[in-house]
């Protein structure tokens, strides 16, 4: 991890690095998930069984697929007491965010007899995609909540969750608590592309569903890529990233810990760190080199330091905000003197974590908001996941005969400047006999 210089030839570079940080999926692949994809259309649970046998669990069976109820209420006993109130704590957080999301549906008239309006319905069915963690041993369970929450808020009638298994063909206790917790209705022990292919095209097991949430690796990533538009995704993601703005108030311990934090996810993890503090930045970089040695995930750290990672000395922390929101960050952290004096200049981030007590982390799990975040700058345009995923508008018209007479002749010409006769003709053949 290196400190640069903003008004450096090497600032600059990084600077443009940190900003056009987008990649495209790589096309090499396309060709074996659309592979997959095509076993799971013409095999269905039979290729979704194969594929488990193959990279997950020698000896799964058809039976395995799904989890059935006594083991998820079996699955109480064996999660620590602790980390089932800890579950509790971020699913009530999370419901209560979540519940302010909530939209409704209206109409309104006007005076010459027309009414507009929108039904606010959520879709029918939702999956839910929940990566394995480390050989099913780090099970994900704040995936889960920030998953099923908002779908279960939003109205779903069928939540379906999809997680791969272990060698045993298991799925920890605590994902399958969480999932309880979290109002999921149904649990399928199968992952990767083939689970994203199973809930968009549904097989005799696992239902097709509307709409599909959740990370995953790149061929979980490319499955969804693929299958956008067929069903409704969450958002296309990247490796996660952190963007700090530091003034001299901020502690460079919790920084550096702040940094690792993002940097332990992935190599391909950007962390970053914009400060007005030189000073700062050689404390902070000296505290990184100290704690990532302690670290279980020291070499995914230290790769994601090297290659993205780095630490940009600016002018001042207006100019710092400047280029963050250029950057537009998945996580942005104002640890300054006074973060809420720059909220209002904040444009572009996926969430904002304020003042020296708020890292990041803290969003992970129990805050409230989602942690499933626009990443490789599309907080542009993006946002995080949350109920209007899981909701769908359909717009009310009702025309009276009245209003059908008043403002039928601008429908009549601007159908007619189109060539769109036929329009204009439904509208005639009305005014003709009213």
């Amino acid at each position: 991890m290196q400190i640069f210089k903003l008004d450096s030839e090497e600032g600059k570079a990084f600077l443009q690095r940190l900003i056009h940080r987008f990649e495209a999926l790589p096309k090499e692949y396309e060709k074996a998930v659309l592979e997959i994809i095509s076993e799971v259309k013409e095999k269905g649970d039979l290729a979704l069984i194969e594929y488990t046998r193959r990279f997950d669990c020698p000896d799964f069976r058809l039976e395995d697929l799904t989890v059935p109820e006594k083991e998820i209420e079996a699955s109480y006993a064996k999660v620590d007491p602790e980390i089932l109130e800890a579950i509790r704590l971020a699913v009530k957080n999370v419901r209560h965010f979540h519940e302010k999301q909530r939209e409704h549906s209206w109409f309104e008239t006007r005076p010459n007899g027309t009414l507009s309006g929108q039904i606010v319905r959520p879709v029918e069915r939702a999956g839910l995609y929940v990566p394995g963690g480390k050989r099913g041993e780090t099970p994900l369970v704040s995936t889960v909540i920030m998953g099923a929450i908002p779908a279960k808020v939003a109205g779903v009638e069928r939540l379906v969750m999809v997680s791969p298994p272990t060698q045993e063909g298991k799925l920890h206790p605590a994902l399958l608590v969480a999932a309880k917790e979290a109002g999921v209705d149904e649990i399928y022990r199968v992952g990767s592309a083939w689970a994203i292919a199973a809930l968009a095209l549904g097989t005799n097991t696992v239902p097709k569903v509307d709409v599909i949430c959740g990370p995953g690796n790149i061929y979980v990533t490319m499955a969804k890529k693929i299958f956008m538009g067929e069903v409704g995704i969450d958002m296309i993601a990247g490796p996660s990233e952190i963007l700090i703005l530091a003034d001299q108030s901020a502690q460079p311990a919790w920084l550096a810990a702040d940094l690792l934090s993002q940097a332990e996810h992935d190599p391909m993890a950007t962390a970053v760190l914009l400060t007005d503090s030189p000073k700062l930045a050689k404390k902070t970089l000296k505290e990184v080199e100290k704690q990532i040695k302690k670290l279980p995930r020291r070499e995914i750290a230290a790769r994601a330091l090297q290659d993205r990672g780095g630490i940009l000395v600016v002018e001042n922390i207006f100019q710092a905000l400047s280029l963050a929101n250029e950057i537009a960050p998945e996580h942005l952290e104002l640890c300054v003197n006074d973060p809420w004096a720059l909220i209002p200049y904040v444009k572009h981030a996926g969430a904002v974590f304020l003042g020296h007590h708020t890292p990041e982390a803290i969003g992970d799990y129990i805050a409230g908001p989602n942690h499933i975040l626009p990443t490789i700058g599309c907080a542009r345009y993006a946002q995080a996941l949350g109920v209007q995923n899981f909701l769908k508008k359909i717009s009310l018209v009702s025309y009276s005969p009245e209003a059908l007479n008043e403002e039928g002749a601008a429908v009549i010409r601007l159908a007619e400047l189109e060539g769109l006769e036929a329009h204009a003709r439904s509208v005639k053949i009305r005014m003709e006999e009213s």
